[in-house]
């Protein structure tokens, strides 16, 4: 399927070369993530790279942590659902987490990112977006650092500064992250006090994304079924923030926003730290080294965007 004709038009000199790399199957926000990337007329996806996932969100197959497997199969799935299964490649990426911040896992999800870096033009950036716990990055930066300064990384993950605290992500593959802080590569943090910005509730997702085909249907049902299966769970059952119960956070999506427009007076220039095994941050006030850390994201652009999209070129498809 190739998508109609946008109804305006991108400067090729704005255009973007982008490699998604998601933990698609953890819960239920990185489907919307990826479909947004893919409407984006901004944006020219390369393809895409699984992650893994903590097994506690996971519908084990096998028992074992297939969490990648899971990953790679929900990337092929949102690709079909939009009729562009066979216009994108997908790799699959490291199984578990870095042994160390040394030895590369040489997986193929860390040689498509090496490759297509070291692939770009002079004066071209490479942009691998990161919704997930960032292994697959690192996995390309060892494999080939050279590449650190062909490529720019927005990585969904961390804790609040200036303490941080355990994340998701982030404690997913600490040496990754580590490996990624004390590279050169331009680095684009969204902490989880940032992404929680992207609260949405159900009610407005049936009115704006049920109704537009085959995708949204699966990607508002699909949330609900992660809400009730995540509300099973004896850890989250109980809160009341995570689920919430009718409304979720499409943490993933800004992305998307910050691809569009950088958000430039929304970031601090920090100096990169490091993190401990509890997620906490070992800042370096001394490191030369900067990366940008988002404070705000425009939700609302973001999520309406995504819903005008869904709308306009799916909107009429059948159901």
């Amino acid at each position: 399927m190739k998508f109609k004709k946008a109804p305006y038009e991108v400067p090729e000199c704005k255009k973007i070369k982008v490699i998604c790399d998601t933990d698609a199957y953890c819960e239920g926000d990185d489907q919307y993530a990826i479909a947004h990337l893919l409407m984006t007329e901004k944006l020219e996806v390369l393809g895409f790279t699984a992650e893994h996932f903590d097994t506690l969100l996971l519908d084990s197959k096998t028992g074992g942590n297939d969490s990648m497997q899971q990953s790679y199969d929900e990337i092929c799935n949102v690709l079909e659902l939009m009729g562009l299964r066979e216009d994108y490649p997908v790799f699959k990426g490291v199984v578990d987490h870095l042994r160390d911040e040394k030895t590369p896992e040489n997986t193929d999800a860390g040689k498509f990112i090496a490759e297509q870096a070291s692939g770009m033009k002079e004066g071209e950036k490479l942009a691998v977006v990161a919704q997930g716990a960032i292994s697959n990055v690192a996995d390309a930066l060892l494999i080939n650092p050279e590449i650190a300064d062909k490529m720019f990384v927005i990585w969904i993950g961390g804790g609040a500064y200036p303490e941080g605290s355990w994340e998701f992500n982030l404690n997913g593959d600490v040496n990754a992250v580590n490996v990624v802080l004390d590279s050169n590569v331009e680095l684009w943090q969204v902490p989880c006090n940032v992404y929680s910005m992207m609260k949405v509730s159900f009610q407005e997702l049936y009115e704006k994304v049920s109704h537009c085909g085959k995708i949204g249907k699966y990607l508002y049902e699909n949330l609900l079924r992660v809400n009730t299966k995540l509300c099973e769970i004896p850890l989250f059952g109980g809160m009341s923030t995570y689920p919430g119960g009718e409304s979720w956070q499409l943490g993933d999506s800004p992305v998307v926003g910050l691809l569009m427009t950088d958000h430039c007076y929304d970031y601090e220039l920090m100096p990169a730290p490091r993190v401990d095994e509890e997620g906490h941050y070992l800042l370096r006030p001394a490191n030369e080294r900067k990366i940008r850390v988002y404070n705000y994201v425009d939700h609302r652009m973001i999520l309406e965007n995504m819903f005008a999209k869904l709308k306009y070129y799916y909107g009429d498809a059948e159901r």
